[in-house]
């Protein structure tokens, strides 16, 4: 095992290395509210105003002045308010004023009585409960007050944030600019997806699934297809991406094979570092710098190029767009619900189904068939299960850690 996990280095230390050398994009671009979804902001964003903008009811019911409020008495109901038609009338003393949620609230008012605390009669109405000065008005800046920071930079823009911006009349925003993503496959095995196979060959499924994640992380996606393994073709195929792209990635050809110029392409062309990961799928990964763009290899295995994407290139997009919240979700500890075969010497990502188990705990199980080219592991799983690189096989009943699928690989 020693042997066979020598040179390895660790996720946590590559994912340190790669994410120390980066340095997030300037560029910002102004959109419309309708445009910006899924964007990230490129700068903190302030309230142009209060909210609320005014005093306004948060109950449907009536307007009060305390001094008129006595046990038993009947008020007159002087006039109504709603929400967009404020009243404006006399308020004779003694009275009230029926107001709906939302209306402001009219000059003197100094509570607002929810209708079920009211008794209606033919002349007015009678207050059936204590008034607390103040209950029930919800005053101007008390959910946001002028020129407060509602949006931090680094934020990715969603249904919860571009409402919230709306609601302040916010039109339009400044923005990071979408990434430049080139990428092409290596491989004289592979066929694009929809042509005959011949023997020996296979579909390049992963330049499918890079582009499809990319898109959702929303990058602009350069697409330069499938490179033979010809030196002069691939040097040309990294030559055209560093000049087109931020981040170039491609699939296969970073195993150090015989056949695999990669290597010897890229030391030319920029300062690479390739490593060999200590996990499991996803051995052969690579990430260097170009001469205007950062490079990443991913492994040619559809599963280990899925998860070396998701665990490294994932945070290397996030960091190079300003995000402030960690791409990757938080790891929890969930039991077994059956036996786990792996061998010590690589951290293990397994894919997984949690769900809770009958005594209401969560338990996990495996998808089955975990080999590196059995790619409907994820489409059953919802997880990854994580196992720990010196851990052995796991039996039912012991606690192990899961990384529940973000919106990349969870819909």
């Amino acid at each position: 095992m020693e042997s066979f996990t020598a040179g390895l280095i660790s996720l946590d230390e590559a994912q340190g290395k790669m994410l120390a050398q980066l340095t997030p994009i300037a560029d910002k671009v102004t959109l419309s509210l309708q445009e910006a979804a899924g964007r990230i902001t490129a700068e903190p964003v302030r309230s142009p105003g209060a909210v609320p903008s005014f005093d306004n009811s948060a109950m449907d019911g009536y307007a009060v002045r305390l001094a008129d409020l006595q046990p038993g008495r009947t008020l007159a109901v002087a006039g109504k308010a709603f929400a967009g038609a404020p009243f404006n009338g006399d308020w004779p003393v003694g009275s009230v004023v029926r107001i709906m949620t939302g209306a402001p609230i009219p000059q003197g008012c100094e509570a607002v009585v929810m209708q079920e605390e009211t008794e209606s009669h033919a002349d007015g109405i009678v207050i059936t409960a204590a008034v607390t000065p103040g209950q029930n008005i919800r005053r101007i800046g008390e959910d946001i007050q002028a020129n407060a920071q509602v949006l931090d930079a680094g934020v990715r823009l969603g249904a919860a944030e571009l409402p919230l911006l709306a609601s302040l009349g916010i039109a339009q925003l400044k923005v990071v600019r979408k990434l430049r993503v080139a990428i092409f496959s290596t491989g004289d095995e592979l066929q694009p997806v929809g042509q005959p196979l011949a023997e020996g060959q296979i579909y390049d499924t992963n330049r499918f699934t890079v582009s499809l994640m990319l898109d959702k992380l929303g990058c602009e996606v350069i697409d330069l297809g499938l490179v033979r393994d010809d030196p002069a073709a691939l040097r040309r195929a990294f030559e055209e991406a560093d000049r087109q792209a931020d981040v170039v990635i491609s699939t296969g050809g970073v195993s150090v094979g015989e056949a695999d110029y990669t290597k010897t392409i890229l030391e030319e062309l920029g300062s690479i570092t390739f490593w060999k990961l200590a996990i499991k799928p996803g051995k052969p990964f690579a990430f260097g710098r170009l001469k205007s763009s950062w490079f990443c290899g991913l492994p040619g295995n559809p599963v280990s190029a899925a998860v070396t994407f998701y665990q490294l290139v994932q945070p290397l997009l996030a960091k190079l767009t300003g995000q402030r919240t960690a791409a990757l979700p938080p790891r929890q500890r969930v039991r077994a619900a059956e036996r786990i075969k792996k061998s010590p010497g690589r951290l293990d990502f397994q894919r997984g189904i949690y769900a809770p188990a009958a005594d209401g705990a969560l338990e996990v199980r495996s998808t089955g068939n975990q080999g590196s080219h059995v790619f409907s592991s994820f489409a059953l799983a919802n997880c990854f299960i994580v196992l720990e690189r010196e851990r052995g096989t796991v039996e039912a009943g012991e606690w192990v850690e899961i990384e529940p699928f973000n919106a990349l690989l969870g819909g």
